[in-house]
């Protein structure tokens, strides 16, 4: 990785006259990783890539983009920029390939071939009308335009909306892709188990504030996990509540349910004296520690 952060957001604040946009912001996104941006509807997440391109203005706080602000020098940002928006709108007259042709042209030129192998790997017609084309297939044409410059970061909201299972592996190839050849992504997504598999590190806003930055296995390293263990005879829950990590233990014959956060060791070694036939442990997901950061909400 470089030194110095491909996005860097400094004290980013964006309020509008009626709601709460971001507030105080800071991180920052480093070559060649994929950063997931995680928060409900309406918690900040387009917000801040709309200011990250400078499509609108903060409030107060500044943003640099491969060392530049994002304000002073946006046209030349966006040259190296791949965007996918969660809305996006297309040109239903045009087939894809004349709407791809188009948005290559405004960037100074592209290839067809990489628009070629786009289109064959997401099994994408380019001489049909786009008033045609499915969701899933007008998603492919604002991904196909998104990647085809190889840009040095992409910077993707919602992007497998509308795919099937297939089209979404597709699109994760391209991704660990784009990570082998030194890119950088920032990916905004409701998905959990897509974060989970390819980004390194996410970010979580709530009500336009950020809650946490961190690598995703050491989010899902704090958060407990379930576990299931089958005795040979009825046990005691009490037995086990006491236990250092342990909680939420209950007890049904000879079924034993509890939560252990932490070293499995004291657990583990607790279980010593009685005959155990059968275990299981379910590992924490990222979605388990997002939803703990907003359980207290309806």
């Amino acid at each position: 990785m470089s030194g110095t952060p491909v996005i860097e957001i400094d004290r980013l604040t964006k309020s509008y006259r009626e709601r709460r946009g971001v507030v105080d912001l800071a991180f920052a996104i480093e070559q060649g990783e994929i950063f997931g941006y995680l928060g409900p509807n309406g918690a900040g997440k387009t917000t801040t890539i709309r200011t990250v391109l400078d499509l609108i203005r903060p409030t107060s706080g500044r943003v640099l983009v491969f060392g530049r602000d994002a304000r002073e020098r946006s046209v030349e940002i966006h040259r190296r920029v791949g965007h996918l928006p969660g809305e996006f709108g297309l040109y239903d007259r045009m087939t894809p390939l004349e709407y791809l042709t188009y948005i290559g042209s405004l960037r100074g030129g592209f290839a067809r071939t990489a628009v070629d192998d786009l289109a064959e790997r997401f099994a994408l017609d380019l001489s049909v009308r786009i008033a045609s084309l499915s969701h899933g297939n007008r998603q492919k044409v604002g991904l196909i335009q998104a990647f085809m410059h190889r840009p040095e970061l992409l910077i993707l909201d919602e992007p497998t909306q509308g795919l099937d299972p297939l089209m979404q592996q597709e699109f994760t190839e391209l991704l660990e892709e784009a990570r082998r050849e030194g890119r950088t992504v920032f990916l905004s997504s409701h998905v959990m188990p897509e974060v989970e598999r390819v980004c390194d590190r996410v970010a979580i806003v709530r009500e336009g504030r950020l809650v946490a930055v961190e690598d995703v296995a050491g989010l899902t390293a704090r958060e407990s996990r379930t576990v299931e263990v089958r005795f040979a005879r009825p046990v005691d829950a009490a037995t086990f509540s006491s236990v250092p990590g342990v909680s939420e233990v209950t007890a049904e014959g000879e079924l034993l349910r509890l939560r252990v956060a932490g070293s499995m060791d004291p657990f583990l070694r607790a279980l010593g004296p009685f005959e155990v036939l059968d275990l299981v442990s379910r590992e924490p997901t990222l979605e388990d520690v997002f939803l703990t950061f907003y359980e207290d909400e309806s």
